[in-house]
């Protein structure tokens, strides 16, 4: 099974889950206003957290045992920062809106063919994650779960971080997953599993990630290493 080196959600991945109490991400001073609450933790952490455990792996620095947290102390405000990092705003944003509105097969309209989800994700997207796997990196993933012209639906979606896959004659692959959400006792064991063979369908994925509703594509985030040493 070809996976990253010496790395497993139990020993890698943070100590604590993507649950937080109603607070800002952060406060900022604003003169002449005082200060000003930005974000909510509440709604999720979950690209913090994942970047977060990467820079860690990659630093070579021991896995987190910290427990969680509080508002306004360094560890939560880098977790902010790199979940702000993670969505690389706008155009990360808009890269999920744009994939909420995508159905999840290949539609064509006269000489036109419009790619579903299922083909973004195993032609497109599959082979960056497996090239990153391959080579010995950690694959941070954006996950779609919705169908929504809402903008408020956004928070609904996800990220995780890809180390292992399986992939057999058959084409049915397995994703081995770090889900933030994931009670760390049961880390080692979140899998995403979908067939491969025609992207041109409709592919339903399943999955045990801690979230409540159904993945219907995934896209490899853009990372780029921020060294956590002065958090640790």
């Amino acid at each position: 099974m070809p996976g990253v080196p010496n790395f497993l959600p139990s020993t890698n991945g943070l100590r604590f889950v993507n649950s937080w109490p109603d607070e800002p991400d952060i406060v900022v001073k604003v003169p002449p206003f005082g200060e000003v609450p930005i974000g909510n933790a509440s709604n999720g952490l979950c690209g913090g957290m994942v970047f977060l455990v990467r820079d860690v792996f990659e630093a070579g620095l021991p896995g987190l045992a910290d427990p969680q947290p509080a508002q306004g102390t360094p560890m939560f405000d880098y977790i902010v920062g790199r979940l702000f990092d993670s969505y690389r705003i706008p155009g990360g944003v808009l890269k999920y809106f744009e994939w909420m509105n995508t159905p999840d097969h290949d539609t064509r309209i006269w000489f036109v063919t419009r790619r579903g989800l299922a083909w973004k994700t195993i032609v497109e997207e599959w082979p960056k994650v497996k090239a990153d796997i391959e080579g010995g990196r950690l694959s941070p993933l954006g996950v779609v779960t919705v169908q929504s012209t809402n903008p408020g639906d956004l928070g609904k979606n996800h990220q995780v971080l890809a180390y292992a896959y399986e992939l057999d004659p058959a084409h049915n692959l397995i994703v081995h997953l770090y889900d933030p959400n994931t009670d760390p006792k049961n880390a080692d064991n979140v899998l995403l599993s979908m067939n491969v063979a025609d992207p041109t369908q409709a592919t339903p994925m399943t999955h045990n990630v801690a979230i409540g509703e159904p993945i219907r594509g995934f896209f490899r985030l853009d990372y780029r290493f921020k060294d956590p040493s002065w958090v640790i």
